[in-house]
């Protein structure tokens, strides 16, 4: 049986890819610091800190997949998981684990060869923070920095997603290395439980090893 750890478990994208998982038959480990308020049934709580080396060095020695499902930066901006993620990295190959991560929208571009999204007029400010900070660890994951050995993947999702836009699922998505995915209307979406779709697809077949990947409809 596949087993996954996730760190942020109970946040939005963290749970709906617990809960698409546990209807695989995947054996799933939801991290936080705080017990969940609606728990799902079959998935194993814990509470932990990403912070914490020896906590995150366990979750890679015991579970195939590490999944990163929190934010990047604090309330105040300042990142807090970049300054982690080559600790994370060198813990999921002493452990033998895959290392994979919920990036955001930001890095993604605007067509074949354009700009980042957070490098547009029209991002939000507020937002560039994360973004960057999302942009960073993208970088470093592509580069010669990373430890030997290390299996990652990244996802990308639509330009409007979160819980503040939690869509229809429709059992189905496009995907695309870099750039934002747009419907006929110019719309950027996707529901939760279809990029939950996507990052578990990606866990049991892996076709984007050490890559990005975006998902839209």
């Amino acid at each position: 049986m596949t087993s996954i750890a996730i760190i942020g478990g109970t946040g939005y994208s963290g749970s709906n890819i617990a809960a698409e998982a546990v209807k695989r038959g995947i054996r799933v480990t939801a991290v936080s610091r705080h017990a969940p308020d609606a728990p799902i049934d079959g998935v194993t709580y814990v509470q932990g800190d990403v912070a914490d080396r020896p906590f995150t060095d366990r979750l890679a020695a015991e579970h195939d997949v590490v999944v990163v499902a929190i934010h990047y930066v604090d309330a105040a901006g300042e990142p807090v998981l970049p300054p982690l993620v080559p600790g994370l990295a060198e813990g999921a190959v002493a452990g033998g684990a895959r290392l994979a991560f919920v990036g955001g929208a930001g890095s993604t571009h605007e067509g074949v060869g354009g700009p980042r999204l957070v490098d547009t007029p029209s991002f939000v400010e507020a937002y560039k923070p994360e973004a960057l900070a999302g942009a960073g660890v993208l970088e470093w994951l592509r580069s010669d920095a990373t430890p030997a050995g290390l299996q990652w993947f990244y996802v990308s999702p639509a330009e409007s997603y979160g819980s503040y836009n939690p869509g229809t699922a429709i059992g189905g998505y496009r995907t695309s290395a870099d750039t934002v995915l747009r419907d006929a209307e110019g719309k950027s979406e996707i529901s939760g439980a279809d990029f939950a779709l996507a990052f578990v697809d990606e866990i049991e077949t892996p076709t984007h090893v050490n890559q990005r990947f975006v998902v839209g409809y």
